[in-house]
């Protein structure tokens, strides 16, 4: 008797911890297959200590075929959906076309880089939202200390030791904050940069630091990052980048050869292909999580636009604790659909976060209970530990050794530029049907 198949597209938060529900519900009553790039579901919120050499990038991505024993996993990048034949296009890592038909379908994609129309940004800009864009930005941040210590040129070594951030979310900020330690570890190892100033520039249109979050948290931030000499300007973007610097939208320029972009995420352009209803690019699904007019499809994480029932009129951000949440109710929303447990909506009841602010230094709402410093790191450290799905003691492990032993500060080379291109995702692949 052939199972019915769930088909998974993406194993982010939502599509990982969807799988992992799933199969403990179907309990082989259910052929559960996950279709993702990478073998691996990345732990996306450590990837600022990958970027500054704390942490290895292995230790932050935890294997499917481990983790999912009974998953089977599809390598490839989705091209196109048959919504009516039921049937999920793509290609694999060898450029092979096939398809796979699905009884039940939880659209899990995520999200890629949010561009603005900004001349220059695709061409200078470096991401960040993988590990490829991790270990390519260590290699950098390293590589230009390294040609700043080269030179003797004072107008390009200033350029060399100037960075700047575009985004001042999440992301961005934890970023910022990480970035300009690494560079001052890189600088005290440099005699001949003793005097040298690590330029480090936070902007953002918003009108304050971590604009999505709580206000306690935005002003622990801010004082923090101002503190390490970061320079926040808000209110500020910028206007053009160029290969050897940045116009801002006050009409300043800004000699540097390090433009990141954190300004946010969009969804995956397979969700605007598909030709249904959408909310900002993201695919609108009824608080359990089904597409209208499509019982058998699923969607949620960063690809959904998600009913938020505690406000009503609104939709949930794009956060990994809403995409681990939603991922477990469309595997049980699903499960229910096949006859085990029974279909609920999405409601959920806000946890708090916690921003990593890199040294001792953290700010967190655990409960909505604000804390900074020390007491605010280590609910930081144990929030990740918990919420980790693997590699717990090589993760602590690494941040005790980071504590106590000499930080490894090597560039690699083994990712060029041109491999992180900014645009992660192009829609001319994806065609519906």
């Amino acid at each position: 008797m052939t199972l019915p198949r769930v088909v998974i597209i993406g194993a982010g938060f939502a599509g990982f911890h969807a799988a992992k529900t799933l199969c403990r519900l179907a309990k082989g009553r259910a052929e559960v297959v996950v279709i993702n790039p990478t073998d691996y579901f990345l732990y996306v919120p450590l990837l600022p200590e990958v970027a500054t050499g704390i942490l290895e990038p292995r230790h932050i991505t935890v294997s499917i075929a481990d983790a999912l024993p009974d998953v089977r996993l599809v390598l490839g990048e989705v091209e196109g959906l048959d919504l009516d034949r039921r049937t999920v296009q793509y290609a694999d890592p060898l450029d092979r076309r096939d398809e796979i038909e699905y009884d039940r379908l939880i659209i899990a994609a995520g999200s890629v880089n949010k561009l603005l129309p900004i001349p220059g940004v695709t061409e200078y800009a470096h991401g960040f939202r993988g590990i490829p864009e991790a270990v390519f930005l260590r290699d950098h941040l390293t590589q230009q200390i390294e040609l700043a210590d080269a030179t003797d040129d004072v107008a390009a070594r200033d350029a060399l030791c100037t960075f700047v951030v575009v985004g001042a979310g999440y992301t961005g900020t934890e970023v910022a904050a990480h970035g300009v330690l690494y560079t001052e570890l890189l600088k005290k190892r440099r005699p001949r940069l003793r005097d040298q100033r690590m330029r480090w520039m936070l902007l953002d249109i918003a009108g304050r630091v971590l604009p999505e979050l709580d206000e306690r948290l935005s002003r622990t931030a801010d004082r923090v990052l101002r503190e390490r000499g970061v320079e926040v300007l808000m209110g500020t973007s910028v206007e053009e980048a160029m290969h050897d610097g940045v116009r801002l939208t006050d009409q300043s320029e800004v000699p540097t050869h390090s433009l990141i972009w954190c300004v946010g995420v969009r969804p995956d352009p397979v969700v605007e292909a598909l030709g249904l209803k959408t909310e900002k690019g993201r695919l609108l699904v009824d608080e359990y999580l089904n597409v209208p007019d499509r019982p058998e499809v699923f969607a949620c994480g960063d690809a959904a636009a998600v009913p938020d029932l505690t406000r009503p009129g609104e939709v949930t951000p794009m956060t990994a604790q809403h995409a681990e949440r939603q991922g477990r109710r469309a595997a049980k929303n699903v499960a229910a659909s096949f006859g085990t447990g029974e279909r609920k909506p999405y409601v959920h009841k806000d946890l708090g976060f916690v921003v990593d602010l890199g040294g001792k230094q953290a700010a967190a709402n655990p409960l909505q209970v604000p804390l900074a410093g020390l007491p605010a790191k280590a609910v930081t450290r144990g929030y990740h530990l918990i919420s980790m799905p693997g590699n717990r003691v090589r993760t602590a492990t690494e941040w005790l050794f980071d504590a106590t032993l000499h930080r490894q500060t090597t560039q690699l080379g083994v990712i060029p530029a041109a491999d992180v291109p900014l645009e992660t995702a192009s829609p001319e692949r994806v065609r519906p049907h």
